[in-house]
């Protein structure tokens, strides 16, 4: 992706988040410039790859397959440093602009549609050579629990929720004609570098052409302290 096209997207994310009346902690706001006056006190941040993270999966076309998200908490599976066992991030979901299938070895997570349009989701069981199963899938929404056929589509409309296990395959996208989706995710810690197995050829973090200076730093580009 060009940075230029990053910046844009982050440009439209904190007008969208404010038009959602959803506030972001300070350091989504601060400027590559101000990266360099924080010190060790920041090193949670650095270390769990806090902060805002743009990705089209290797596609080149983050319109039709991408995702932005914003890691708001997170714990870290690497070191004792930190005790928190869980993660909270929020992602903006364009209609029609798929995430593609993937499952987590390791993250249970819940997908909370916080306001926008509608989300949805496809979802498989998934066999030990990573393969889809045609098994009936176990479907857990707001307290409700049932099973859906494999390859079923459900609607998460704003307000609902869905709960994905671990090693249960999902793919998600806006629902045409209802508008961009604001998605909180709350889950176990998340180490993005190795815990998404994707079904297909995708890349989790984007190659960048620097075209442009960056608006904001991405979680995995904090200068280091010296």
């Amino acid at each position: 992706m060009k940075r230029s096209e990053m910046n844009k997207r982050m440009r439209e994310a904190v007008a969208f988040v404010d038009q959602m009346n959803f506030k972001l902690p300070p350091f989504a706001y601060w400027s590559p410039g101000d990266w360099k006056t924080k010190g060790s006190e920041y090193d949670e941040i650095r270390d769990n790859m806090l902060g805002w993270d743009i990705t089209d999966f290797g596609s080149g076309d983050f319109s039709k397959v991408g995702l932005l998200l914003f890691t708001i908490r997170n714990g870290n599976l690497n070191t004792d440093k930190y005790i928190k066992p869980y993660a909270e991030k929020i992602l903006i979901v364009e209609e029609e602009q798929v995430t593609p299938f993937h499952f987590h070895w390791n993250k249970m997570e819940d997908i909370i549609n916080r306001g926008g349009g509608n989300l949805l989701v496809q979802v498989y069981n998934s066999r030990e050579d990573g393969e889809f199963l045609d098994t009936p899938v176990q479907i857990s929404t707001d307290g409700r629990a049932y099973t859906v056929e494999a390859g079923a589509i459900l609607r998460i409309t704003p307000g609902e929720s869905i709960t994905l296990p671990v090693g249960q395959y999902h793919k998600f996208w806006g629902e045409k004609g209802t508008g961009k989706v604001l998605i909180g995710e709350v889950s176990m810690v998340n180490d993005d570098r190795t815990d998404n197995r994707f079904y297909g050829e995708a890349g989790r973090f984007s190659e960048i052409e620097e075209d442009e200076a960056p608006l904001y730093l991405l979680g995995n580009e904090y200068p280091s302290v010296k």
